[in-house]
């Protein structure tokens, strides 16, 4: 009987270390697009381009893509959208007061498009997303990338 106790010991801490395990993934995944959210929309610089732009939206979500929306005063929309799979790495160009955020792609992963637009709609792919930026350091610029290297990961 001991025997067998002891045989069941061992099986049941292996399994309860995997489904805690299991559940640990999934909130350092919601923490990750958490922190993301976050720093978008607390460092996002509207002012760059408040002539043109009347309004944006910038999200990650918790399936596995970056949004971002940009809708003109002109009525003009633009759309990039890509699966944080695809990511690849990040570049920075500007001070700690502004400058604009680099995500790129591991090929053409961005979709891309535009509505009412004098052109017409297009739909194109790209590989990358500009995201204009303020007041950041760089130790915020590591944690992001840090952040979107993890997620990539996961999904």
């Amino acid at each position: 009987m001991k025997k067998l106790t002891f045989i069941l010991k061992l099986g049941f801490f292996p399994l309860l270390i995997l489904i805690l395990s299991a559940f640990s993934n999934i909130n350092s995944v919601e923490e990750g697009v958490s922190y993301l959210q976050k720093s978008f929309a607390s460092h996002y610089d509207l002012g760059q381009e408040s002539d043109q732009i009347k309004r944006y939206e910038l999200n990650v979500t918790n399936n596995g893509f970056c949004r971002y929306k940009r809708f003109y005063i002109n009525g003009k929309t633009e759309y990039f959208a890509f699966k944080l799979s695809k990511f690849k790495d990040l570049d920075y160009f500007g001070s700690t007061e502004t400058g604009k955020l680099y995500l790129h792609t591991k090929g053409e992963d961005v979709i891309v498009q535009t509505y009412r637009d004098r052109g017409g709609d297009v739909d194109s792919m790209a590989t990358q997303i500009i995201i204009p930026i303020k007041n950041i350091q760089p130790e915020d610029l590591n944690l992001i990338k840090e952040n979107l290297r993890e997620l990539s990961s996961k999904f």
